[in-house]
């Protein structure tokens, strides 16, 4: 289905144009930042349950409206910025990081064609969008004139930089499967694989979570790393460092760094549902998987990943800075080197693996 007009020649399209992607762009923002905030309880139900304790469970039925609450509460807490801050960059560095979080969305299909901008590099958009973040991050250790969050925001930056190496690798042998830097032909080349060669109808065993596992697992614990998630969460666990970066913030500004952080997460989620699980494709192409509509599958499989972060965060150990950074670079750069040699030659020169 494409609303946008088919040419541009007149100032009546190019303003068409304009008002219905000023309108999706906000319809995918609200259904975005609710759905986050639903996602934000559940991560505390999980955490909750996992410790044998009950959670949120005060405001709103079973807690449900807890979000909303701790969203109340930051916007009218009174803001406070160090007197030696650098007020300007103080302020811009958690605008930057949520901004650059929520911008990543424009290119993500969240059905057959249903994106703000479906674009043949989304792809690559997206990976430069991630890489900027660490921008808000470095801002905001260095202007709150503090040695800690400087120090923090440092490791946050090497983390970042030491595992989107690793990522980069991965999407490179999604790439090479499908043949295509588009997110949309991602999803698409996933209706054919193992499981239609063998026979099959299209289901799960043609995603690419199956043939290209070890990916899936390097990608899976490389997100967790990206976004700062337990068992990686070191920038802002150390007893050294206080609260991380963001020790100098609170109230909005606060609120934005954490709002940033959460989307990115929920962005990693989407990417792993795209590269690995299908999209927005049902686990079977049969009646009546096939009559839910696709972005509801997506939602599913969106949810799904995030629990499986949830439940990491809940009972895997904390890594010491030093683990971290030899997984990264000693593991998983390797390994992800020679999947993008394997995948290429087969592809090139074994079976048809697509």
């Amino acid at each position: 289905m494409n609303l946008y007009p088919k040419s541009l020649d007149t100032w009546w399209d190019w303003g068409l144009w304009l008002v219905l992607t000023a309108g999706l762009s906000l319809l995918l923002l609200v259904v975005l930042l609710v759905i986050i905030a639903f996602l934000l309880l559940m991560d505390r139900k999980v955490w909750a349950a996992v410790q044998m304790r009950r959670g949120p469970n005060v405001v709103g039925p079973f807690g449900l409206f807890q979000s909303f609450a701790d969203l109340l509460k930051f916007a009218f807490k009174e803001p406070l910025i160090p007197a030696g801050a650098d007020k300007g960059l103080f302020l811009l560095a958690p605008l930057v990081t949520s901004v650059l979080a929520l911008a990543a969305w424009a290119v993500i299909p969240v059905g057959n064609g249903l994106a703000i901008a479906n674009v043949n590099v989304g792809i690559l958009y997206l990976f430069a969008i991630s890489s900027l973040g660490v921008y808000g991050i470095i801002i905001g250790g260095w202007a709150s004139n503090s040695k800690y969050p400087f120090l923090s925001s440092l490791r946050s930056a090497a983390q970042m930089v030491s595992y989107e190496v690793s990522i980069g690798f991965v999407i490179i042998t999604v790439l090479l499967c499908a043949g295509s830097l588009n997110l949309n032909d991602i999803v698409k080349a996933q209706q054919i694989g193992i499981g239609t060669r063998l026979g099959m109808k299209a289901s799960l065993l043609d995603w690419y979570w199956l043939p290209l596992f070890p990916m899936f697992v390097v990608f899976f614990i490389s997100a967790l790393a990206e976004t700062n998630r337990p068992p990686f969460d070191l920038v802002e666990a150390e007893s050294e460092l206080v609260a991380g970066f963001m020790v100098e913030y609170g109230s909005t500004p606060y609120l934005l760094f954490m709002l940033g952080e959460y989307v990115a997460i929920v962005t990693m989620c989407a990417m792993t549902s795209i590269l690995f699980l299908g999209g927005w494709l049902p686990p079977l192409d049969i009646a009546p998987l096939n009559w839910i509509p696709g972005p509801l599958w997506f939602l599913i499989k969106i949810t799904f990943v995030f629990f499986m972060f949830a439940m990491v965060k809940a009972m895997v150990p904390r890594y010491r800075y030093d683990q971290l950074m030899r997984l990264g670079w000693k593991v998983f750069l390797p390994l992800s080197l020679v999947m993008v040699v394997v995948v290429a030659g087969l592809l090139q020169y074994g079976p048809q693996v697509r």
